[in-house]
């Protein structure tokens, strides 16, 4: 009798720690704009230059060379035949980061064959490397700008001071070309991975 009780003791207090830990868990907000690359983002409100070449809907994804997790060179604008959905990250190890990851992971499993899932931040190739064995999310693809930020510089994406890339997400088409783009005004904003995913799936089509 003792131990049922003490079983349905801890069976209750886990539930409330778990209701604790939801009600102090902010929700992050999505954004529905974007600012235009090659502009400025915010962070808490902070003005940052975004540095390098903006990218324009329409026209070809720029050369940039990135680093796989197994540390071999890939550079996005070779890749043909494939809708890229480019998930741009400052760094996995905060909660915006791993939050619009995990959706890209978890909700993006419902895109059709042919869209690839690409997540791309200036952390070093190992971290990426955890982080995805870690959390769980092995399908995707990571690529890390860490060396020279050239994708960074080629995209417009790379903030000034931090020298982090801006969040944001790029579509591109099996041509190569750059058809969909939203740089989140606020960096500690997560960006509209729903209205993405649903352009990825026409872009698919096409």
């Amino acid at each position: 009798m003792a131990r049922t009780i003490l079983k349905v003791f801890l069976s209750l207090l886990a539930l409330l720690t778990l209701a604790a830990c939801a009600a102090r868990a902010p929700d992050i907000q999505v954004e529905r704009d974007s600012v235009t690359p090659g502009t400025a983002v915010t962070r808490g409100g902070n003005k940052l230059a975004l540095l390098g070449d903006p990218l324009r809907v329409g026209e070809p994804l720029p050369p940039a060379s990135l680093v796989d997790t197994q540390m071999q060179t890939v550079d996005l604008s070779e890749r043909r035949g494939e809708v890229l959905f480019i998930s741009v990250v400052p760094s996995l190890d905060t909660k915006v980061c791993e939050r619009q990851t995990h959706i890209l992971g978890e909700d993006g499993d419902r895109l059709s064959d042919g869209i690839t899932r690409i997540t791309v931040s200036r952390d070093l190739p190992f971290a990426q490397k955890r982080f995805a064995e870690e959390a769980k999310l092995t399908d995707l693809l990571y690529l890390s700008d860490y060396r020279k930020a050239d994708f960074g510089r080629a995209t417009g994406l790379l903030v000034d001071e931090l020298y982090l890339l801006a969040r944001s997400v790029i579509l591109v088409d099996k041509a190569g070309r750059v058809r969909y783009i939203q740089v989140v005004p606020e960096l500690s904003h997560l960006p509209d991975m729903e209205t993405a995913f649903a352009r990825a799936e026409e872009l698919n089509r096409e």
